[in-house]
């Protein structure tokens, strides 16, 4: 089990009441469909980009509870009749899926990030809107909340760009930013001798800035911890399950000496009992999670 795409939506899981299983799976076919038009096929980016604006639109008819007017497909249009209902059902704001919008169209044109600043606010468009959604679904939309949330989304989103490097790169992608790599004396090109066949065994400055990059995520994700001990029942433990997981995947990641091309961090089915006695049992984690787990 790896973190990727939109699982950090907890689809249909058991741990939600019943009364919301339908909007999170309808939240989520919005997230994944969309992503999909950005990343999946042969389509060209001309036509990718038409379609995601053809969404933006259907957006914003249904945010000024109108009948959509923008040309969508019959899939399409199954996806916002459903996105639709739930919206409407549960009172949520537009602004997360606008967001989310703009996070895929950027994908089409942006392949690098220049910094820190710039890879955050990637993350606040692509991955924040998540757990937003998440919360106006639970009613807890405090700005603390909110903060944390954020945080842990963010967390999660850079737990993915460590264990993806390589496929990344296979997109022509790099989420590392592009000042951590020159601060190591490295440029994304450089990557081309890990991802060979066969592949060169990364330098140590390579595995330097795994670990920058893993640590930026751990922090976000301990920054974020509080909230999933604060929220009562099964959306806090749901939440444990998730942010224990993370942190899992970036232990695996140290053990395996910050070498995600010949050694991807996954989640396989006996984490699944470590995780789930973690989150019943642990108290939260701290920020001597931040310690160093060598190889």
């Amino acid at each position: 089990m790896a973190v990727d795409h939109y699982e950090n939506f907890p689809v249909a899981s058991l741990l939600l009441p019943a009364r919301l299983r339908p909007a999170v799976r309808d939240l989520y076919a919005f997230a994944r469909g969309a992503d999909d038009i950005a990343d999946e096929g042969d389509a060209a980016p001309a036509a990718r980009l038409e379609r995601l604006e053809a969404w933006r639109g259907a957006v914003r008819d249904l945010g000024a509870g109108r009948s959509i007017q923008s040309p969508l497909s019959a899939d399409d249009r199954a996806v916002f009749a459903r996105l639709g209902d739930t919206l409407a059902r549960h009172r949520l704001p537009i602004q997360p899926l606008l967001d989310l919008l703009s996070a895929f169209t950027q994908d089409l044109s942006v392949t690098r990030y220049a910094d820190e600043p710039a890879l955050l606010d990637y993350c606040r468009r692509s991955a924040d809107p998540v757990g937003r959604l998440m919360l106006h679904l639970f009613d807890r939309t405090a700005p603390g909340d909110l903060a944390q949330s954020d945080a842990i989304c963010t967390g999660l989103q850079r737990v993915n760009f460590c264990q993806d490097v390589a496929l990344d790169h296979a997109k022509g992608r790099c989420y590392i930013p592009l000042d951590c790599l020159a601060r190591h004396g490295l440029a994304p090109e450089d990557m081309n001798a890990l991802c060979a066949d066969p592949p060169s065994p990364p330098s140590a400055a390579w595995r330097s800035a795994m670990r920058e990059q893993a640590d930026q995520a751990r922090r976000a994700l301990l920054a974020g911890s509080p909230l999933a001990w604060r929220l009562p029942g099964r959306i806090g433990l749901e939440l444990r399950l998730v942010v224990h997981g993370g942190l899992r995947i970036l232990d695996k990641l140290a053990a395996g000496g910050y070498d995600p091309w010949g050694n991807r961090p996954i989640l396989g089915r006996a984490d699944a009992f470590l995780l789930c006695w973690r989150a019943f049992f642990t108290p939260r984690p701290d920020i001597a999670s931040l310690r160093h787990h060598d190889a």
